[in-house]
C-alpha cells in the first residue's frame, strides 16, 4: 500500500517509524511518503492560508496549494510553482538531522491506474470506525490531506469528488476538535495498516479485538503472575478447558460492552 501525507508539519509524522508501522515500512508492505504543502506555494512567505469569506474568526487553508499538491501526487498535468527542496535520503522533509528512515520525502509519483482515496481528516467528517478501517485497508493508495486552522477550503473536497479515479473521504476520529489533521491521520494510518497481511505477527489476534465483532468490546485479558497485589486471575483461564474459556470470554465481552459502551450493546 502506498500512503501519501500532505502537511505543513512533516515532522509530525515521525512516529510512523515506530512499532508495527515502522516494521511494515521496512518490510515493504507499506510505503509512506510525507510532503510539505508549502512546497506548492509561490510567494516569498510560502502562504497557505487566508481570511474566511463571510467573516469570522481564524484562517482558512487556501485551495491553490492543495490543488497543485494533490494534482502533482496523482500525476495530473499541472505546473508546480516552486520545486520542493530536496531532502537527504530517508529524512522527513524539514525534520533536520535524525529524521525517520521509514518516511520518504517525495515529489509527484503518478498513480493514475488504480483509484486513489483522498482522506481529509476533519471534525465535521463521517465517523472513522473499524469497519471503515477494514474497507480502506483494501485500497491500493491513500492520500491524507492534513488541514490546520479552520480547515481546508471546501472546494478542494468538492473538486476531487468530481474527478474520475479519486474517492474522497472526509473523516472524524471523534467528537472533539484537534489543532490539525496530523494526529488524526496517524490514528487512521495505524488502524488501517495493522490490518494488512504480514503487519501483525499473529493474524489470529485481530479476530477478537474490540469492534471487530459488531457491537462488542474485547474481553479483559491477563498474563503471569497468577496473583498480583492480591488480585487473582479468573480461575476459568487456568482450567485448560477451551470451551469454558471461550464461553467466559464471550460473556465478559458482552458484560463489558453493556457497562462501558451501552450504545454498542443496542
Amino acid at each position: 500500500m502506498l500512503i501519501d501525507v500532505i502537511t505543513i508539519f512533516p515532522e509530525y509524522l515521525a512516529p510512523a517509524q515506530l512499532s508495527l508501522l515502522g516494521k511494515a515500512a521496512a518490510a515493504g508492505i507499506v510505503r509512506l511518503q510525507v510532503h510539505d504543502l508549502r512546497n506548492w506555494t509561490s510567494d516569498r512567505h510560502r502562504t497557505v492560508d487566508d481570511t474566511p469569506y463571510g467573516g469570522g474568526a481564524g484562517m482558512v487553508m487556501k485551495p491553490e496549494p492543495w490543488g497543485l499538491a494533490i494534482d502533482d501526487l496523482l500525476g495530473a498535468p499541472t505546473r508546480r510553482p516552486q520545486a520542493p527542496e530536496p531532502s537527504p535520503p530517508g529524512q522527513v522533509p524539514g525534520a533536520g538531522a535524525g529524521g525517520s528512515e521509514l518516511l520518504e520525502a517525495a515529489g509527484g509519483t503518478g498513480g493514475q491506474g488504480d483509484e486513489v482515496t483522498l482522506v481529509i481528516p476533519t471534525a465535521s467528517g463521517n465517523p472513522f470506525d473499524q469497519a471503515l478501517a477494514e474497507r480502506l485497508a483494501g485500497a491500493t493508495r491513500l492520500v491524507f490531506a492534513c488541514g490546520r486552522y479552520e480547515g481546508i477550503d471546501a472546494r478542494v473536497a468538492e473538486h476531487y469528488r468530481g474527478r474520475d479515479g479519486v474517492a474522497v473521504e472526509e473523516l472524524s476520529i471523534g467528537d472533539y476538535v484537534l489543532a490539525g489533521g496530523e494526529v488524526a491521520a496517524l490514528v487512521m494510518i495505524e488502524a488501517i495498516t495493522r490490518l494488512l497481511p504480514g503487519v501483525v505477527g499473529n493474524a489470529a489476534s485481530l479476530a477478537e479485538e474490540s469492534h471487530v465483532r459488531p457491537g462488542l468490546l474485547e474481553y479483559p485479558v491477563y498474563t503471569k503472575p497468577a496473583v498480583w497485589r492480591g488480585l487473582e486471575v479468573p480461575p476459568v483461564l487456568l482450567s485448560g478447558h477451551h470451551g469454558k474459556v471461550a464461553a467466559w470470554r464471550d460473556d465478559q465481552a458482552r458484560q463489558r460492552t453493556a457497562q462501558m459502551r451501552p450504545d454498542l450493546a443496542g
